[in-house]
């Protein structure tokens, strides 16, 4: 019920969390509901988006995920899983550009090739920071970094935790390849072709 979410995002507050995190399947007016409940409590509002694959991956019923970052965009999220082109959400990179700039994006123009059919322009509505999880890890950086861009939430689970030398090498490796990846780009090279061999230089 909305009234356990309430109970439950209050003794996360207590706990001295600055998130919290909600997924799809509550449904709209729940979703709204805690968004409005994140602003007033100053707190950031992650939505998983377990369980849209059954209407937003079909061909011959249902939606595309585009509408619900749109959706969820009106509805005061702060982070949403958008897709990652790589790892187990993979798909077309295009399709996954335009979701991060249906989420990112003041004004939307019209781009067929990534599924943006109308010019929207958002005005002062807030942003969305998309998440990219999902089966990614430290060797994928630079396909990261080129299909997603900088203004992204990087969420390594198994890709840190499987790291042969424990979760703590993982997460190392992850920073260090999102660095040297960077510093590769910014240096004018093309980190892209070259991939993880950047990483043992």
């Amino acid at each position: 019920t909305i009234e356990e979410m309430y109970e439950r995002a209050e003794f996360a507050k207590q706990l001295g969390t600055i998130i919290i995190m909600i997924d799809l399947v509550i449904g709209y007016t729940a979703i709204q509901t805690m968004g409005i409940w994140a602003r007033k409590n100053d707190m950031i509002l992650h939505l998983h988006r377990a369980g849209n694959s059954t209407y937003s991956r079909q061909k011959s019923h249902g939606m595309n995920f585009r509408v619900i970052c749109k959706w969820m965009r009106m509805a005061g999220v702060d982070h949403i899983h958008a897709g990652t082109v790589v790892g187990k959400l993979e798909g077309d990179p295009l399709m996954i550009r335009g979701f991060y700039n249906t989420l990112l994006f003041t004004h939307l123009d019209v781009n067929l090739p990534q599924g943006i059919f109308f010019e929207q322009d958002w005005a002062s509505l807030r942003k969305v920071t998309p998440v990219a999880s999902g089966g990614i890890h430290c060797g994928q950086m630079h396909q990261l970094l080129d299909y997603l861009g900088e203004d992204v939430v990087l969420q390594f689970g198994g890709g840190t935790i499987g790291h042969p030398d424990g979760i703590q090498a993982g997460a190392t490796a992850n920073r260090v390849a999102l660095e040297a990846m960077v510093i590769a780009r910014n240096e004018g090279r093309d980190y892209v072709a070259e991939g993880p061999q950047i990483l043992q230089v």
